[in-house]
C-alpha cells in the first residue's frame, strides 16, 4: 500500500469548507470539549484500507482531506484490524501508515450534534478509556510487530499512535506535535506513559509543555523515530523491514514485545522471570526448533511463524 498519495486539502481550504480536521492545529485530542468523537459518513473500509501481502498487513489511514483525523469508525476498525493480525497466523508483521500529507491530525470531533444530556462526572474518563486508550493499548497488545510508516503530521493522540508502534520509520518531511497544550488538555491517549519511558521525562515534560512541532530529523535525534528517509524513499523501507520481520520467528518476536513493553513497569526479578518463562514458551515452536537446526546444520533458517 502506498504511504503518500494525493496531497490533502490546506488549513485555509479547510476552513472554507468546513471540512472537518484541518491540520494540526483543527485537529482535537479525544477531550476536546466540542462535543463527542464524530462518526465517520463513510464506509470503514474506504476510510481504513486494509491489504494483506507477503505476510505483511497494511492498515492505511485514508482520509487525506482531513489530514486523517481519526474518526470513531476509524477507531474500531483498526483496533479490529490489529486483533484480526494477533490471532491469523497468516500475518506476520503490520505496517500502520496513512494516504497524503498527514498521518493523523489527531482525533475528529467535528460534524455531529452534542451530547443528547448534559455531560456528567466520570463521561470525560469513559471516553477516553473506551476510545483513545483502547486504539493504543491496540497496538501495544497486538502479538505481531507493528511499524508505523509516518507519511506526514502527526499531532495529539496520531503521534501517540506512531509512538506506541514497535518501529517508527518517518518521512523526513513529516512532524510531530504534542498538541494538547495548545488546547489546555492534558495529553491522553497514552502519552504520558509512552513519551518518559522513549525519551526521559524532561524530555518528555518539554515536548507536552510547549506543544512545538518536531521534525522528523529532530524526532530521531531523540529515540522517538528509528530512521528518517525522503518521503519517495518511506514505502520501499517500510516493506523492507515488515518483510525482514515476516520472514522472521513470529512467535519469538512476540513474546519478545512483551518482555521489552512490560520491562519498564517491574523490577528485576519480575523481568527475569518473564524472560525465562518465554523462553521456555518459545522452546516448544516449530521455529525455535527451526533457529537451532538450522545453526548445527550451518543454514539459513526457514522461519514458518509457528
Amino acid at each position: 500500500m502506498p504511504v503518500s498519495g494525493e496531497a490533502g486539502a490546506g488549513p485555509d481550504e479547510h476552513a472554507r469548507t468546513g471540512a472537518p480536521g484541518a491540520g494540526p492545529e483543527a485537529a482535537g485530542p479525544e477531550t476536546a470539549a466540542t462535543g463527542p468523537e464524530t462518526a465517520d459518513p463513510a464506509p470503514a473500509a474506504a476510510t481504513v484500507l486494509h491489504t494483506l501481502d507477503g505476510g505483511v498487513s497494511w492498515i492505511t489511514l485514508n482520509r487525506p482531506e482531513a489530514m486523517n483525523a481519526v474518526t470513531r469508525d476509524q477507531r474500531e476498525r483498526v483496533i479490529a484490524l490489529l486483533a484480526e493480525a494477533s490471532a491469523d497466523p497468516a500475518v506476520r508483521a503490520v505496517v500502520l501508515t496513512a494516504t497524503g500529507r498527514g498521518f493523523c491530525a489527531g482525533a475528529d470531533l467535528r460534524g455531529t450534534p452534542g451530547p443528547a444530556r448534559e455531560r456528567v462526572p466520570g463521561d470525560v474518563a469513559r471516553t477516553i478509556r473506551l476510545g483513545a486508550q483502547r486504539l493504543i493499548a491496540a497496538v501495544l497488545d497486538c502479538e505481531k510487530p507493528v511499524i508505523a510508516a509516518v507519511n506526514g503530521t502527526a499531532a495529539g493522540i496520531g503521534a501517540h499512535l506512531a509512538f506506541a508502534c514497535d518501529l517508527v520509520l518517518a518521512a523526513d518531511t513529516a512532524t510531530f506535535i504534542e498538541v494538547f497544550v495548545r488546547r489546555g488538555l492534558v495529553p491522553d491517549g497514552g502519552g504520558a506513559y509512552l513519551l518518559p519511558r522513549l525519551v526521559g521525562p524532561q524530555r518528555a515534560k518539554e515536548l507536552m509543555f510547549f506543544g512545538d512541532a518536531l521534525t522528523a530529523a529532530d524526532a530521531e535525534r531523540l529515540g522517538l523515530v528509528n530512521r528518517t528517509v525522503p518521503a519517495a524513499e518511506l514505502e520501499a523501507l517500510a516493506k523492507e523491514w515488515a518483510g525482514r520481520l515476516a520472514a522472521g520467528p513470529t512467535r519469538a518476536l512476540a513474546l519478545t514485545k512483551q518482555l521489552v513493553n512490560a520491562s519498564l513497569d517491574g523490577d528485576r526479578g519480575t523481568a527475569f522471570a518473564a524472560e525465562a518463562a518465554a523462553q521456555e514458551i518459545n522452546m516448544t515452536t516449530r521455529d525455535a526448533n527451526e533457529g537451532v537446526a538450522s545453526f548445527v546444520e550451518r543454514r539459513p533458517p526457514k522461519y514458518e511463524g509457528r
